[in-house]
Order: structure tokens, then sequence, then C-alpha cells
């Protein structure tokens, strides 16, 4: 059995799914698509990109559900930027935003103002009123270099945070145990991540593919959005985004699959109060 579904109270065998949405913030078509998700829909938590033209909006716009903070080092759309927004010239390409590809990030960016941006951009979460329930990264593999993994470790673990972590098979292509590490220190994850388009591309039908999820705690994370015009000029995956806002309505796709399967959901926040529940400290911004 998953060792973090029992400390969540489920049972043998309990399939428990986590639906994350991803980038809020991003735009206003994101905002309505994800808070839409989360009140109405089947999503159970979602993660907000602080440095994101419309993520002021997104907290005018928050009603208490549960949102962490998808700390954010990267501005991968040619047409669409954000930056820092600490001062960190070593996170800025050449027309002033983020760098475009993690690889860059990797290359040039000073360890120092990694986490003195990460921590900002929790920190105005948590000014603008959010009451933060996880970390999670975007673009999924700036954090998998040990010296990066180490920063957000470290920033988990002193906010008593759970973190979004790939499933542990995927240590050996990484190269390190990051799962281990994270374990070690008391910080929590989903047993295992994959994403709604995945889940939607796959092979068989949206159903064939939930009823296989194996037992214990997974992570499906979308990047809702509503259909506009700004949506189509500025993300070239945008005709996914606005399927996978479809997939994520009550009447869509995964609702539906989830209750054939039995499926029990669960969010960020409830991972966030067994880790705190083990953990007398408070957290801290020192």
């Amino acid at each position: 059995m998953s060792e973090l579904a029992r400390r969540l109270g489920f049972s043998d065998g309990d399939r428990v799914v986590v639906v994350c949405c991803d980038e809020l913030g991003f735009s206003h078509g994101a905002n309505v698509a994800v808070y839409g998700a989360l009140r109405t829909g089947v999503a159970t938590s979602a993660s907000l990109m602080v440095p994101a033209p419309w993520s002021r909006g997104a907290a005018a716009a928050y009603r208490g559900e549960d949102v962490g903070c998808h700390l954010t080092l990267n501005a991968e759309l040619d047409l669409y930027r954000w930056g820092p927004i600490t001062h960190a010239p070593s996170l800025l390409d050449g027309d002033g935003g983020f760098p475009r590809t993690v690889s860059d990030v990797w290359e040039h960016a000073d360890l120092d103002e990694v986490r003195r941006e990460w921590r900002a951009q929790v920190e105005r979460a948590i000014y603008w009123g959010f009451d933060v329930t996880h970390l999670d990264v975007h673009l999924g593999e700036v954090e998998l270099k040990p010296e990066f993994f180490d920063v957000y470790l470290d920033i988990a673990e002193d906010l008593h945070l759970p973190v979004r972590l790939p499933a542990q098979e995927q240590e050996a292509r990484v190269g390190f145990p990051f799962r281990d590490l994270a374990r070690m220190r008391g910080v929590l994850a989903p047993d295992r991540v994959v994403s709604a388009g995945a889940l939607a591309a796959g092979a068989g039908s949206v159903d064939d593919a939930v009823a296989t999820l194996p037992a214990g705690v997974t992570e499906i994370h979308a990047h809702p959005a509503i259909d506009t015009p700004e949506l189509r000029a500025a993300a070239p995956d945008w005709a996914q985004r606005v399927e996978e806002q479809g997939l994520l309505d009550a009447g869509g796709g995964l609702a539906a699959a989830f209750a054939r399967a039995g499926v029990q959901l669960v969010g960020y926040r409830a991972l966030r109060d067994a880790m705190r529940s083990q953990s007398s400290g408070a957290s801290s911004f020192a």
C-alpha cells in the first residue's frame, strides 16, 4: 500500500487522485477555466503562476480554494512573456523575460537568485491572501537538477508544504534519488504524476485510462483555459487547453470516469495537513 495513502486515511487498493490545474494566472481565460473546474468541476487543487500577467486577477477572484504556488523560472512562449518579480539578472533572457528553455536556466541561473525569486513568489501569493497548499514547478524539469532540487526542497521543508515529484521509477532517468531525499526531510508528494492530456490521448478511452490507474495517490495535472482570441494568439497548445477545460467540467469525461472507477478525490491541502501534523514548527520566511 502507498505510505501516503495510508497517512491520508485511505485503505489498501484505494485509487486516490489529486486533480491539479496548473498556470492559474496565465490569462483571464485560464483563470475562468481553473476556478470553474475547482468550483463546479472535478479539480481538487490548482497552482498559481505568480509572475504571469493575470495572477493578480486570480488573486481577486480567490475564494479560499486549494491553491499552491507554481514556481516559475521560464517563459517559454514566443509572443507572451513574463519575468522575475525580484532583481535577478541571471534569470533574464535577451528580451527581458525569463529564459525560454530549462537548459538555459540550468546554464545561467545563479542559485541565490533562484532561491530569492521562488521564495518571493510564495510570499507574494500569501500576501495576496492565498492559503498556499503546495509547491510545483513550471515546465516540470527545472527542479530535477540536484542543486535546483535542493532549493526546491529547502523551501518546501521550511514552509511545511508538499510538492509535486515524478514517480520513483523516474529516479534512474533523472540520476539522483529525489524521492528518498524528500522522504528523509518529511516532504510529502503524490506517488506519481500524469497529465490530463496524456490520459485523453492514450490508447482507448479516458474511462480505460482511469480504470487502469494503480492504487495509491496519483496526481493528474491539466492546463485548462476557455477559448479566446488571446489564447489562440499566445499559446500554440491552445486547443489542448480548451479540450482539458471540457474534460474537467462536471459533465466532462473525467467526472464520469472517476465515478465508474470508484476513484477517491483529494486536494493538496490534505497532504499539507498530513505533513504539518507531524511537525510542530511554524512556517518561516527567515
